[in-house]
């Protein structure tokens, strides 16, 4: 029940930082601005997004329920606030502000965030770890989308 009880609160709050995130977009990928933009040859097609995302939070969701019911540490809610604000506050860096250096200084923060999820919790989660890939994987992806648009742009 503990873990159910936990994967409920991470899955709200994790779809809450998604929709709060479009909210501050400011109308992004749609966006004449975006749209004007050289993005990189593998940007993928808008639906892709959504449903990454999809898939990133319920992972993410079920990888934080499982860490937190072994480790409500400190360290746990200070890591997992600090991945909620920048990846919050990208959207509005990035697509809002229109500061793409910003942005990409604030994906880079959230992917090491992210990877020290990971890399500190791995002895505790071991093979659940995996759940945490997809949000890495995507992020990756994300940042080079991003260092692309700063480069070219």
């Amino acid at each position: 029940m503990k873990f159910l009880k936990l994967l409920v609160s991470f899955l709200v709050i994790n779809f809450s930082a998604l929709g709060i995130g479009s909210y501050l977009m400011n109308n992004g990928p749609k966006s004449e601005w975006y749209e004007s933009l050289s993005k990189a040859p593998w940007t993928p097609e808008g639906w892709v997004f959504g449903a990454a995302w999809i898939t990133i939070m319920v992972c993410f969701s079920i990888y934080m329920a499982l860490l937190y019911s072994i480790r409500p540490t400190s360290n746990v809610k200070l890591l997992f606030t600090l991945q909620f604000l920048l990846n919050v506050g990208w959207n509005f860096i990035f697509f809002n502000q229109k500061l793409t250096i910003l942005g990409l200084i604030t994906i880079i923060l959230l992917t090491v965030i992210v990877a020290a999820f990971l890399l500190t919790y791995l002895k505790d989660l071991k093979v659940k770890s995996v759940l945490i890939l997809p949000y890495l994987i995507w992020l990756c992806i994300a940042t080079s989308l991003n260092l692309y648009i700063v480069l070219y742009n």
